[in-house]
């Protein structure tokens, strides 16, 4: 897949035309399918927040509520007792995917019990667009203090990229995002890492890593 790993979703210009550049077309002709499923996993998170997100109403507009041609809802949870060949083909037809935020080890378990990450492989010219947890769950791990999933057996993620991700770096609703609190995530995850903040993000096609930013970030 084409990546596109946020903090805060489709903050600024730079970042939505690096989105537009991946689409390969207008984001007008461009058909989205949300998964707020990392939210269900995050005891800050419930039922207006996902509401929020799919809807794209401010302030979860920077995802949903950019004028796509089409747009629905795909919540993993649900997918294992429908059947792959019932959603499948939904995916298949999508350019993008709007990944959400939430617990990354929640998204990670249900995208491997629903199938999603299995079929990923082949999805060559679908676009993922992560927010928070929803990019951090490509990479190899995200650190104890990221998780908030009772269940989760560690801080292991899908390892779909190299690199791991401090988010919402020195974010004012944040105080324990600091580049200190960066500094001292990176020493203890043992590989590369980037600390962003919400107008930043980073690009990866075909194993090739762009940050694209208007913000603060550091690569360590």
């Amino acid at each position: 897949m084409k990546l596109l790993l946020t903090s805060g979703g489709i903050t600024n210009e730079s970042i939505r035309d690096a989105l537009v550049g991946l689409l390969g077309k207008p984001i007008a002709d461009s058909r989205a399918l949300c998964i707020p499923t990392a939210q269900w996993g995050h005891p800050m998170l419930g039922p207006v927040s996902v509401r929020g997100f799919v809807t794209g109403t401010p302030p979860w507009h920077m995802m949903a509520g950019l004028g796509w041609a089409s747009l629905g809802v795909l919540e993993l949870t649900a997918l294992p007792s429908i059947g792959e060949e019932r959603w499948l083909p939904w995916v298949r037809e999508a350019d993008v995917l709007l990944v959400d935020g939430g617990d990354a080890t929640y998204l990670c378990h249900w995208m491997r019990e629903s199938g999603l990450s299995r079929v990923m492989p082949s999805l060559t010219e679908t676009v993922w667009v992560g927010v928070s947890a929803g990019s951090m769950a490509m990479t190899p791990r995200i650190g104890d203090d990221f998780v908030n999933w009772p269940s989760a057996p560690d801080d292991r993620t899908l390892g779909v990229v190299d690199f791991s991700i401090f988010p919402h770096l020195d974010h004012e609703l944040m105080p324990e995002n600091t580049m200190a609190d960066a500094e001292s995530w990176a020493a203890g995850i043992a590989g590369p890492a980037y600390a962003i903040d919400d107008q930043t993000a980073i690009k990866v096609t075909d194993g090739t890593i762009e940050v694209v930013s208007e913000g603060q970030w550091r690569a360590f």
